[in-house]
């Protein structure tokens, strides 16, 4: 069973509360979310304690932090491929 912890550790963007969040840190002290919401700019923390706690509910997990709950998903950015990769050498110029 995948731990909120081994899932942020694959991860490189989030879901918190509906919304995306980019900016985000993970480490021992625990996790730090930045986002914005229009002109706002929303910040989360959680605690090594409570990301031990969160509970899984599909794909998505719950975490509380104080008297709230939130609903964080872990995801991963789709990137584009290096265009150097996608090119194949020709021998033909370029003017043709």
């Amino acid at each position: 069973m995948t731990t909120l912890s081994q899932a942020l550790q694959s991860c490189d963007m989030l879901l918190v509360d509906g919304l995306h969040a980019f900016d985000f840190t993970f480490d021992e002290t625990g996790l730090h979310i930045e986002s914005m919401d229009g002109r706002t700019l929303k910040k989360w923390s959680f605690t090594p304690e409570q990301i031990a706690a969160a509970r899984a509910e599909g794909e998505d997990w719950l975490i509380a932090a104080d008297s709230t709950e939130h609903r964080l998903v872990c995801m991963s950015a789709f990137r584009a491929a290096d265009e150097d990769d996608d090119e194949t050498p020709t021998d033909e110029p370029a003017d043709r």
